[in-house]
């Protein structure tokens, strides 16, 4: 959305918002004068209705709380995601309703924009063609938002009737991707490669693409996984921007690397999940999610190589140092500097016995019980309690040179050429200098490079809300979501190593690869049907 919306129009969210309210779900019939012949009067107006979808895109809490669903991130309280990853949600858990109703709630916004936008008298062609673009990019957003969650889901394109929204059927996930690649196509068409001014942040004919090559690649597809993101590296519209840790400042927002994100401002849009997030000197409320020792141990050695390969260099009672640079900017942990609003670096004490505040107690739900804290997306500019304007990335350019790099690896065609465009680039941003980190080796077989370009992708995309993306389209879910997490080597040594031992999570491939279909949809719909194993 762009600024001038968010400064100025903000408090009509909340009364759209409360005009477009059903009942159903699916029920697509605004009320009030949100549909009145009278209300789209001017471009204005209508740009109110898509600034609106713009902000039903994703939130800040989905963005984060996906990280939980996967082998990343720990949650610390009972939550949805804490029961799905437990094995124990049924259809009537809140986060499977929640998911398919704030989807469809946007969809609903997008269809009512594209129905009425032509009402509007004297409005400039070329700009209603793209505001049409965005809607219709926001619309096929979501609809793979949730054929990504739930497999087939009910599909359509225009306002439905009470009585329809009553007996509409699920479309297959086939005919679901479809249509949100042609939809994707036919945006693109519209939409500039960039913008300035107060249109900065704004949906670009390169996010249709990338969007497209995600598609692709939560399919295994690789062949258009390839060729759609060479078109964006074709383009030379994105760089990878210098600094690592930079990115996920709100100095540099809408840098280079960005494609696409989710926009907030200042005291006007923000977010404030890392008041749940930090730690107790940072003046925290509570502790919800912190990250695992398993993510931990994913990052590299600065010479490239694994924790436990020999020769590594891994001390154990020394753990967080000549690691990958990347590791410092995304995990909190003991003896890592926090920065405060006023400028000022805390040292934050975590390990047993420092006899600080932020010292791990097994027994206070109010620290981190993995002996971690997250650290990527805090904003030391942040005002009340945790705040923020930072926008959140959806897509950056670092994603599509990994999903390039991993289909010709999957297609047998990883080599010198494209390490070096891809995998490399990657590293030296991070901070990598040894050449072991940084060269490619010809000995490594497909499969080594497999490992190693995933790894990858965890590392460069941690608590970005990828993970558990990637390990349901790997199947990997089952081996990685079964079993006890861990968290820092706090614990008793008779039990893991000393390695804090965490709740028991479980998954079953053969339903945990799909959310349950919300049992309150199914009772208001009788052609709905549900997905196996609930």
């Amino acid at each position: 959305m762009k600024y001038k919306f968010i400064k100025y129009h903000i408090g009509i969210l909340s009364v759209i918002l409360m005009i477009l309210t059903s009942c159903n779900n699916l029920n697509q019939i605004p009320t009030g004068e949100f549909t009145d012949d009278t209300y789209w009067y001017s471009a204005d107006k209508a740009s109110y209705v898509l600034n609106m979808a713009y902000s039903q895109m994703m939130s800040a809490s989905y963005f984060f709380a996906n990280e939980a669903l996967a082998d990343n991130i720990y949650s610390t309280r009972t939550c949805d995601e804490k029961l799905i990853s437990s094995g124990i949600a049924n259809a009537t858990t809140g986060r499977f309703a929640n998911e398919w109703s704030d989807c469809y709630a946007g969809i609903r916004t997008c269809n009512t924009f594209l129905e009425n936008v032509d009402r509007v008298p004297e409005m400039d062609n070329t700009l209603k063609a793209r505001m049409k673009a965005e809607a219709r990019f926001i619309r096929a957003y979501l609809f793979f938002r949730l054929t990504t969650w739930y497999g087939d889901v009910p599909l359509f394109d225009k306002n439905l009737t009470v009585p329809e929204t009553q007996t509409i059927a699920r479309s297959s996930h086939a005919d679901v991707l479809k249509f949100v690649r042609a939809e994707l196509d036919t945006a693109a068409i519209s939409l500039p490669a960039s913008y300035t001014g107060a249109d900065i942040g704004r949906i670009t004919s390169g996010a249709c693409i990338a969007l497209k090559a995600r598609t692709y690649l939560y399919e295994n597809d690789w062949a258009n996984v390839a060729s759609t993101c060479q078109q964006i590296i074709n383009s030379q519209e994105y760089s990878l921007f210098p600094n690592y840790a930079g990115l996920f400042s709100i100095a540099n927002e809408h840098n280079s690397e960005i494609i696409l994100d989710v926009e907030y401002v200042p005291t006007l849009r923000t977010w404030s999940e890392y008041y749940d997030f930090a730690p107790p000197s940072a003046g925290r409320r509570v502790n919800q999610q912190s990250p695992t020792q398993e993510l931990v141990n994913s990052y590299l050695m600065v010479n490239g190589d694994s924790i436990n390969e020999p020769g590594s260099g891994y001390d154990e009672s020394n753990p967080y140092v000549n690691r990958d640079p990347r590791l410092a900017a995304t995990v909190l942990f003991d003896g890592g500097q926090w920065t405060m609003p006023d400028g000022t670096n805390l040292t934050i004490k975590i390990k047993p016995g420092s006899g600080t505040i932020d010292t791990y107690d097994p027994n206070s739900l109010n620290n981190s019980l993995t002996g971690y804290y997250m650290k990527k997306y805090y904003d030391p500019t942040y005002t009340g309690s945790f705040n923020s304007g930072l926008n959140l990335i959806l897509i950056r350019y670092a994603d599509v040179l990994l999903m390039y790099a991993e289909a010709e690896n999957e297609l047998g065609k990883m080599d010198q050429t494209i390490w070096d465009e891809t995998i490399k680039p990657i590293r030296v941003r991070a901070g990598f200098t040894d050449t072991n980190a940084l060269n490619y080796n010809t000995n490594w077989t497909q499969s080594d490079l497999r490992k190693i370009i995933r790894n990858e992708r965890r590392c460069e995309l941690a608590l970005e809300g990828l993970r558990i993306f990637d390990i349901r389209r790997w199947k990997t879910a089952q081996d990685v979501l079964n079993g006890y997490p861990h968290g820092a080597q706090y614990g008793s040594s008779s039990v893991d190593n000393g390695y804090i031992r965490l709740d028991k999570r479980s998954f079953n491939p053969n339903r945990d690869y799909l959310f349950a279909v919300p049992q309150s949809q199914i009772d208001l719909d009788s052609k709905l049907t549900q997905n196996p194993g609930y």
